[in-house]
């Protein structure tokens, strides 16, 4: 098999073996998601505003707790993901929780295929886009599927953080998309115990790449936010300073870990 040709099978398999763990996991509380509690973390919420009556696009939704999350809040919510395990347990947890929601699977850049909506909102968040071989047609998407005015939140894993080890000990890989990466991990970042071992591919990308796969395609920036925390502990060598903001511990404040953008669909762009 030619890993880097095959990239949508390989990673749908890994992501379809990592759901069922994903969700039995501490790391998503799926009790306290089905006892009320929201996924949503304060940088989206604050960027997200109110949502309420809001028509929102999320891509890459794994199975679906942000999506719901987001339907709790008000919005109208269709929620898109590669693995089509994960699409059935997101329907599963709609049932559930009894929040209406559309989930469609499908690979990310075939999505026009398979929805004709726009929105108002389109949602991404936390380890979406390295697995995205090609950001401007990313960005392509975004913008066939915002309307005029819409606005794009995207909150992000910082592209410094993929250049160390997993032990942040050295620089390892590029900051710049220089190709595919693939390797072999064995548990994941939700249950590192966990009895998985799978194959992935990924790519790293810069900001730049990342700004003007947007700006390229007819979104105006309106914020860039870089934060020296990740909302989440999913990385090795952590400490929490302060609740819910994990640092790498020898490393402290000096590491960029998350960073978020806030765009507008330009009113003059038609749709691609």
């Amino acid at each position: 098999m030619d890993s880097k040709s095959d990239y949508i099978k390989i990673n749908r398999a890994s992501w379809n073996r990592k759901t069922d763990t994903h969700m039995e996991s501490d790391f998503y509380d799926m009790k306290g998601f089905l006892d009320g509690k929201t996924s949503l973390k304060s940088i989206e919420l604050n960027l997200l505003g109110d949502i309420k009556g809001q028509n929102i696009l999320h891509l890459q939704c794994h199975f679906g707790q942000d999506t719901l999350s987001l339907g709790r809040l008000g919005a109208r919510v269709t929620g898109v993901d590669l693995s089509d395990k994960a699409i059935e347990r997101a329907g599963e947890l709609a049932s559930k929780t009894k929040i209406d929601a559309k989930f469609i699977c499908c690979d990310l850049y075939d999505l026009p295929n398979h929805l004709k909506e726009e929105f108002d909102i389109i949602y991404t968040s936390y380890g979406t886009i390295g697995w995205l071989p090609d950001i401007n047609k990313w960005g392509q998407v975004i913008s066939h599927f915002l309307r005029p005015g819409g606005k794009l939140v995207f909150v992000e894993f910082h592209p410094v953080v993929w250049m160390f080890d997993n032990e942040f000990s050295k620089v390892e890989y590029n900051y710049f998309n220089s190709g595919p990466i693939v390797e072999t991990e064995t548990g994941t970042y939700a249950n590192r115990d966990a009895n998985l071992t799978l194959e992935y591919v990924m790519w790293n990308h810069s900001i730049g790449e990342v700004m003007n796969s947007l700006i390229n395609n007819g979104l105006e920036v309106i914020s860039l936010e870089e934060y020296d925390y990740s909302p989440y502990n999913c990385f090795n060598f952590t400490v929490e300073p302060e609740p819910g903001k994990y640092r790498i511990k020898h490393l402290g404040n000096k590491l960029p870990m998350v960073y978020s953008i806030e765009a507008r669909k330009k009113n003059s762009v038609s749709k691609s």
